[in-house]
């Protein structure tokens, strides 16, 4: 995981310094190093002398001796009796200064840290002691008492935001009084674009300094110096960039140079928002032309059609919620998935060994839900369920203190928790977070992924001993885990299984969605303090100082809800019969999938097989004939099931029957002098029906090659027809789509069709575009103004009503599974929306209209405006090849049923052919 493998990182960078940020308090900062000695018992037989470094911290002093056997010495200065440079005429000054090199330090508390090099909790000496410290740069002297004695003042003030208040007005001081060194550019021939002040985010602290963004790159140059003395960014990098809520204020910015990663390259925090804008806009600006930029929706999209897997999803679901590991209190949050701790075999083919994933931690257990409900409605306003957070710093160095133990002891004051709360065994974290009354945590990514040292001491920490004597070592893995590994491993299968694939959206409807907030929340018991959510205070409303540092400290200790990612239900994954998952930051999952028989191998196996390969190669679309057959735009196009005659209907006003044997028109009817909008074959290839601008839809007999019946049944042109199992579906203008039953005229003695109005869907405005799901259960409809309908046709309902697209619906049809509906429209905008919830999960803009299209979930092949087809990448948001085609708008496309045969007609009243060539 991105956390464990920086720490490493920073380790292997810095082996030889001992000294991190991870010393400092929390929301201390580090300002300047000092070479210099530590004299010990200065003046006595005993006198000894300790060369090394030394830090001014805006609330203590460290001593960094450069022998690793000795102790780190840190001095809080709240602790400070007297610091001064001694001469003798001024004895009885305990605040004085001089030019002798040396820096006096009584105190009553010191820490000693990391005595020969380990990691170990800090020693307290207590009693008053004197340090003294001897300046190589004798002449900085001044500067550094000065600026003790100004650090001692505030660490004195009584109140925690004045302390605040003061130091960081020194701190702006400094700043002020510094620039970027323009030195550092990578290149003279840079153009500098702008340049502020902020601080560079990590883990439990940031460090000031100064950002630079140049026509090339972007700089960070801490004031301090640590751990580098510049941090470069290389914006040609640069793949995605994200403003970040920090501290309950959108003053944060995170930058990075991955796709998947979790871990960024840089996170800043920057003094205002107008900066932090600023910045923004340079970078993304840069990068828009050959970055895409994803969305929640977009990444839904792609779990749902099985092209990232769980893991990713989530991965992803966090980062875009502002969850990032440079912020403990913001840290990914990840599901508990398996319940089952005790048996010594793992059975993903059980839903019991499973967490239900449709309640969160605390509402698991029913009567420690009924305890905290009782509770819950006794409280008064404002309510909340759970005393603590599923997510905070806490609870991430809980799982983490085996690789992060300086984290720990930064959070806890130089103390590691209680040998009987560390995090000793995966079975009784499970039964706490069940049965305790206040343990309410989820997991971490850690558990997915594929570095097992968390679970392992191998630091060897002392981390204290249980009660009954027991030396906490390894974490004590269940029954069916091997090893560290093995557990890791079989938690990645759970985490793709089928279960989980199949429930996975509920826990996001807790997590990130819908029920995150409001009643929804209340009526699956997950509401948590107010202050959590995003929004739940104002920090600029708070005009006393103390009072906002100790409102964000509580926050931030107590963890906060991500962003709310979705106000409506989360769809289903779709859940193939074979696929397999790859992880591109992990190995490969397979799901678990219900076995196929041998029997039910047929062929329509094979036929998927083909329909796949074809638009695999939908690329390969190659102009096998062309033809013109109208005089205007074709607006319908049916085949025949032998494919050997070819129906089109035009502007023109006649339906044409062109024969692909003889490459002649061999019928050209009109029915009235308007045009045609449209056609399709009934099953048995005896008849062509048409739709008409005259309000009529008309039947043609190919056999007996007349005009067999109209339907007189709209009040204004019938735009779009569809058919299935004796019911006909017509489209108009009157703002009506119309289910009819159909007996067909050769059954009765008259020859004529019968027709009954079976129901009556109603629009406000025209309707544009009708299509059928696979089912012939649902049906689609698009108006001239936009909007986008999804019927029940078994009931005539309506079950989603979207305004998707701004203008007119040219074109709408589901995917082959009927999951998705995909629309195209005159904004030049395609859409997608979850058929089971409604939800609009994708938007891509082309750069001209597309009228006309057909897809497989995945991939589009459209015809445009300039008569262009275009094959879409759907899940990348990007035309993946242009093919030419008509000199004018492509109107209407047919797709035989193996997909690798196309005919498109257009505006300029051609037909043509288009074949896969592999």
């Amino acid at each position: 995981m991105a956390f464990i493998r920086k720490r490493r990182l920073e380790r292997e960078l810095y082996s030889k310094e001992r000294f991190s940020l991870l010393l400092l308090n929390l929301e201390e900062y580090y300002f300047e190093q000092h070479t210099a000695n530590h004299i010990t018992n200065k003046g006595c037989r005993d006198e000894r002398k300790f060369r090394g470094s030394l830090k001014i911290c805006s609330k203590s002093i460290i001593f960094e001796p450069d022998d690793n056997i000795q102790p780190i010495i840190k001095i809080p200065l709240r602790d400070c009796i007297s610091i001064k440079a001694p001469e003798d005429n001024e004895a009885n000054n305990p605040f004085t200064r001089d030019t002798s090199g040396g820096i006096s330090v009584v105190c009553n508390q010191v820490f000693l840290i990391k005595e020969r090099n380990i990691i170990a909790p800090y020693k307290t000496v207590r009693g008053t002691t004197e340090h003294f410290f001897q300046l190589d740069v004798a002449g900085k002297l001044g500067d550094v008492v000065q600026t003790l004695h100004q650090l001692y003042r505030a660490s004195c003030l009584d109140k925690m935001g004045d302390q605040a208040a003061m130091i960081t007005a020194i701190l702006q001081s400094r700043l002020a009084r510094t620039s970027f060194d323009k030195n550092r550019f990578q290149s003279i021939s840079e153009t500098l674009n702008m340049e502020c002040k902020a601080e560079m985010v990590t883990p439990l602290v940031t460090n000031p300094g100064h950002v630079c963004v140049t026509d090339a790159n972007l700089y960070f140059q801490p004031l301090n110096g640590y751990p580098k003395p510049v941090v470069q960014i290389t914006l040609q990098n640069v793949r995605r960039i994200y403003k970040r809520r920090h501290g309950l204020m959108p003053l944060g910015l995170e930058v990075f140079c991955t796709e998947n990663d979790l871990c960024s390259d840089i996170y800043l925090k920057f003094y205002n928002y107008q900066d932090r804008d600023e910045l923004y806009f340079l970078i993304a600006t840069y990068i828009e032309n050959h970055v895409t930029e994803h969305t929640a929706e977009s990444y839904m999209l792609q779990w749902q059609r099985g092209h990232i897997s769980n893991y990713q999803y989530l991965l992803h679901l966090n980062n875009l919620a502002d969850r990032s590991c440079n912020d403990l209190s913001q840290y990914p949050v990840f599901p508990w998935i398996i319940a089952d701790y005790s048996s010594s075999v793992l059975d993903l083919t059980k839903p019991e060994t499973f967490r239900d994933l449709s309640k969160p931690i605390g509402a698991l257990n029913k009567e420690r839900l009924d305890r905290l409900l009782t509770r819950y409605q006794e409280m008064p306003e404002p309510k909340f369920m759970y005393g603590s957070h599923y997510s905070s710093p806490g609870y991430v160095l809980f799982y983490l203190v085996r690789v992060a133990p300086e984290y720990m002891l930064c959070l806890q004051n130089g103390k590691f928790d209680h040998a009987d709360r560390m995090f000793n065994s995966l079975a009784e974290t499970w039964k706490n977070c069940l049965d305790g009354a206040t343990d309410f945590k989820e997991l971490i990514p850690e558990f997915y992924e594929n570095d097992s040292g968390f679970l392992v001491n191998s630091l060897k920490l002392d981390l204290g001993k249980r009660q009954g004597g027991k030396m906490v070592e390894d974490v004590e893995l269940p029954p069916w885990a091997s090893g560290p590994d093995d557990f890791l491993q079989k938690s990645q299968e759970a985490l793709e299984s089928q279960y989980v694939s199949e429930h996975l959206h509920e826990w996001i409807d807790i997590i990130f969605g819908y029920k995150q907030k409001g009643r929804e929340a209340v009526a699956a018991h997950n509401v948590f303090h107010p202050l959590t959510y995003e929004g739940g205070v104002d920090l600029n409303s708070i005009m006393d100082p103390n009072e906002k540092v100790a409102l964000l400290t509580q926050i931030l200790e107590f963890g906060q809800t991500p962003k709310q990612l979705f106000t409506s239900p989360h769809p289903r994954r779709i859940i193939p019969k074979l696929k397999s998952l790859s992880r591109t930051s992990s190995h490969s999952v397979s799901i678990t999938e219900s076995p196929v028989s041998p029997n039910e191998e047929s062929f329509e196996d094979l036929t998927e097989e083909s329909i796949t390969l074809a638009w695999n190669n939908i690329a390969k679309l190659k102009l096998d004939e062309q033809y013109k057959i109208h005089k205007e735009a074709i607006t319908g196009i049916a085949v025949t099931c032998n494919g050997s005659s070819v129906f089109t209907t035009s502007q023109d006003s006649t339906l044409k029957m062109f024969s692909k044997e003889s490459k002649t028109i061999q019928r050209s009817v009109s029915f009235s002098n308007m045009a045609l909008s449209s056609c399709l074959i009934l099953p048995g290839d005896t008849t062509v029906i048409s739709s008409s601008w005259d309000n009529h839809i008309y039947f043609y007999s190919i056999a007996f090659g007349r005009q067999q019946d109209i339907l007189m049944g709209h009040d204004d042109a019938v735009s779009k027809i569809c058919w299935h199992d004796g019911r006909l579906y017509s489209a108009s203008w009157d703002s009506t789509v119309k289910v009819w039953h159909c007996v067909p005229g050769e059954t009765l003695s008259n020859k004529k069709h019968r027709f009954e109005l079976l129901a009556e869907l109603e629009h406000d405005v025209s309707v544009n575009t009708i299509d059928l799901n696979a089912a012939n259960t649902i049906l689609a409809s698009g108006t001239k103004e936009g909007t986008i309908s999804v019927w029940d046709v078994t009931t005539a309902t309506v079950l989603h009503q979207l305004p998707c697209h701004s203008g007119t619906v040219f074109d709408a049809a589901f995917s082959p599974d009927s999951r998705h509906l995909l629309s195209t429209g005159e904004d030049c905008c395609f859409k997608v929306i979850d058929v089971q919830t409604g939800m609009l999960i994708s938007s891509v803009t082309a750069d001209e209209p597309q009228r006309c299209f057909k897809w497989d979930g995945n991939t589009i092949l459209s015809g445009s405006q300039s008569g262009e087809l275009l094959i879409w990448d759907i899940l990348g948001g990007k035309v993946t090849e242009r093919i030419k085609g008509h000199t004018g708008a492509v109107t209407s496309m047919w797709m035989n049923e193996q997909c690798n045969s196309v005919i498109t007609g257009g505006e300029d009243k051609q037909i043509m052919f288009w074949k896969l060539q592999y």
